[in-house]
Formats: structure tokens, C-alpha cells, sequence
């Protein structure tokens, strides 16, 4: 019996899984379509990161926060309207999100090659993939042939979309309610090497917290008052914050995490010894979090005749 239920596992499992993720998507959705876009794409990317390294964390953060609410279909890029409350006003992403110019740019100029056809979603999927690469992090092929979704979810987005506050067996389960392991949390962590965050997010940690390095926490205060200032930035990696690498891990080893669910990595937990890996092998760092990006990129996409392309990321058609 128990030989008959394993069975049924290898035969059921891979069925759904391959029904829900990327069975319709593929690496070579637009070389008939729109043979140009992902040279438009990369183009935009780099000059926005040109213009402001940080953008290339921000087009990132972008497609994380996307896929992580109801899946990878450009909810996140939508505006409120009199039937429904967008996501940009969630917790996570009310002040913080940002680059939705950039989007609108790419999408003004893909539409521009081939009218109707590149969704919203696709474009953040490679975006994020061309910001890494232009920061000197690992390339992976971006499976394509998402579409977009008709609505969004506020209540989602503020639910599913980890907090900077969480702790390590909170973190372990949200992102296992995506199907993600622990080391593929850690991985997905590590796009904290690039970016910023606002003072709010990070000040109960300077004052309040033990686990951090003392001149660290000094050096951070000068930008992050006890009151006041919320909106004030610091970088999530002060070492290099503008260069895609494994510091982020080597600060969290010397307590130099500027996150409570950055320094919770490796806090005395279960996943000490990846943080301890990843700080000594950039090159795995490197492979798993192409493989991570890989992955979170076919959570849930919108494929054949669901959703739509829209016209303007901003809205429905």
C-alpha cells in the first residue's frame, strides 16, 4: 500500500506541479512575436541603473513583491480603481516600492516594437533578471508567456509579503507557504547585498536590539534618529550596496545585518551553516539564487486565456 501511494506521488506531483507553474511558459515565448524585446528590456534596465544604481534593486524588489501576491501577473503595478484597492498601499509597499516610471518606459517602447503582445508581468521577470546582471550578479533564462491579471489584493499583499520584522520561523514559513526550502530563503535574502530601506523599518533593531555590531548600530543612528526621519534610507549592505555580491552574508556573520529578518539568517538557527556557505562561495550563492529566482519566477502565472496584456501596466485594458 504505502508502495502504491509513493506512486501515485511521483505520478500526481509533477502533474500539478508543471499544470501550475511553467507549463505554458518558455524561454522562447517572443522569438516569433517580438524578437526585440528582450534587447529593449535590457537596454532600459541599464540606462535607469545608469542614471540610479539603486533602481536596479528597486525593479527587483518589484517582481518579488509581485509574485509573492496571487503569483508572478503584475498586480503589484496596478493603481487603485472604484472596484478595487492596488497593492501599492499595502504595508510593504506603501513609501518603499518604487520604479514603476521604469516600468512604464519599457512598456511605452515594447509596445512601441510589438503592439499587444509583451505582458506586464514578463517584463518585470526580466527586468529584475537584467538588474542583477547589470550589478554584477549571476544571469538565469527567464521562462516567458506570463499574462496580467484583472484586479489585485491588498489584503494579500500585507499578508503574504514577508515583514523586515519577522523572525526566522516566520520567515522559514512564508516562504514555504510558496514552496520555497529554507536555503531557498536564504538565497532569496541575498538580493538584500543590493538596496535600501527606510528608517522605520530597521529603527527598532538600532535601539532596541542586542545582536547587532555596536559601531555598526552608531554608524546608522547618524541616518535614523529615535523619532522623526522615517523615510531616511540606509543601505542593506553598507559595504557594497551598489554592487550585486556576498557581503550581505559576511555582515550578517559579524552581526551587521540592518534587518531583524536579515540578522535572524544567522542568529544561532537552522540556517547558520547556508549564511556560513554563501559567505565563503559567492559562486553558490550565485547558482542557488539564479535557481530561486528561477522558481519564484512560476509562481502562479496567468497562461493561455487567462488574464490579458494589458496596454498600460497601470490599469486594465
Amino acid at each position: 500500500m504505502a508502495n502504491i501511494s509513493f506512486l501515485l506521488v511521483l505520478i500526481i506531483v509533477p502533474f500539478v506541479l508543471v499544470g501550475m507553474s511553467s507549463a505554458q511558459l518558455t524561454s522562447n515565448f517572443y522569438n516569433s512575436s517580438c524578437p526585440n524585446v528582450l534587447s529593449i528590456i535590457k537596454t532600459a534596465v541599464n540606462s535607469a541603473i545608469a542614471s540610479e544604481s539603486r533602481m536596479g534593486a528597486s525593479l527587483l524588489r518589484l517582481h518579488f513583491h509581485d509574485c509573492f501576491v496571487n503569483g508572478c501577473d503584475a498586480s503589484v503595478l496596478l493603481d487603485d480603481t472604484s472596484s478595487f484597492t492596488g497593492e501599492k498601499t499595502a504595508n510593504p509597499n506603501s513609501g518603499s516600492i518604487r520604479g514603476f516610471d521604469v516600468i512604464d518606459t519599457i512598456k511605452t517602447q515594447v509596445e512601441s516594437s510589438c503592439v499587444g503582445i509583451v505582458s506586464c508581468a514578463d517584463i518585470l521577470a526580466v527586468a529584475a533578471r537584467d538588474s542583477v546582471v547589470k550589478l554584477g550578479g549571476p544571469s538565469w533564462t527567464v521562462l516567458l508567456g506570463r499574462r496580467d491579471s484583472t484586479t489585485a489584493s491588498l489584503s494579500t499583499a500585507n499578508s503574504d509579503i514577508p515583514a523586515p520584522t519577522l523572525n526566522l520561523s516566520s520567515l522559514i514559513s512564508s516562504f514555504s507557504n510558496k514552496g520555497f526550502s529554507s536555503r531557498e530563503m536564504v538565497a532569496l535574502s541575498g538580493s538584500h547585498t543590493i538596496g535600501q530601506a527606510r528608517c522605520t523599518t530597521f529603527r527598532d533593531r538600532l535601539y532596541n536590539e542586542t545582536d547587532i555590531n555596536a559601531s555598526f548600530a552608531t554608524s546608522v543612528k547618524s541616518n535614523c534618529p529615535q523619532s522623526g526621519s522615517d523615510n531616511d534610507i540606509s543601505p542593506l549592505d553598507t559595504t557594497s550596496p551598489t554592487t550585486f555580491d556576498n557581503i550581505y552574508y559576511k555582515n550578517l556573520r559579524i552581526q551587521k545585518g540592518l534587518l531583524h529578518s536579515d540578522q535572524q539568517l544567522f542568529s544561532g538557527g537552522s540556517t547558520d551553516s547556508i549564511v556560513n556557505t554563501y559567505s565563503s562561495n559567492s559562486a553558490t550563492f550565485f547558482t542557488d539564487f539564479a535557481n530561486a529566482m528561477v522558481k519564484m519566477g512560476n509562481l502562479s502565472p496567468l497562461t493561455g486565456s487567462n488574464g490579458q496584456i494589458r496596454k498600460n501596466c497601470r490599469k486594465i485594458n
